[in-house]
């Protein structure tokens, strides 16, 4: 039976492990009982070693724009993103709705001006 808290705190990137994408470089499912609570999120991790890398620096592997996607928020919209779409640049992590050619490949084509435009819409995810 789930307690009341852990109904509360939505599980982030649907429970995909954060930081897998830096250590095995694809995304990987974690796992309940490698669980950390982050940001008003609940983050699993593929193993242990995982959880205690991200409870260490979490602002470092967590998705730059939560469970939304990047390009999307770039374009003034809010979109729930799906983790196997994703991109790492200049050490952070990316994730989008759509698979290339739209999201990563769209989002990289003018990097630096679709991180700008999405941190600006910062605001729609509030």
């Amino acid at each position: 039976m789930s307690t009341f808290a852990t109904e509360a705190v939505p599980l982030a990137i649907k429970g995909y492990d954060p930081v897998a994408y830096f250590t095995t470089g694809r995304p990987t499912r974690g796992l309940p009982e490698f669980e950390y609570e982050w940001d008003e999120h609940r983050y699993l991790f593929a193993n242990a070693e995982h959880r205690e890398l991200f409870k260490a620096d979490p602002v470092r592997y967590a998705p730059q724009f939560g469970d939304y996607c990047a390009m999307a928020l770039a374009e003034g919209e809010l979109t729930e993103a799906n983790p196997e779409n994703w991109l790492i640049s200049d050490g952070k992590l990316y994730i989008f709705g759509k698979p290339a050619p739209m999201g990563p490949a769209l989002f990289e084509q003018d990097l630096a001006a679709n991180i700008a435009k999405a941190n600006a819409n910062r605001a729609l995810m509030q």
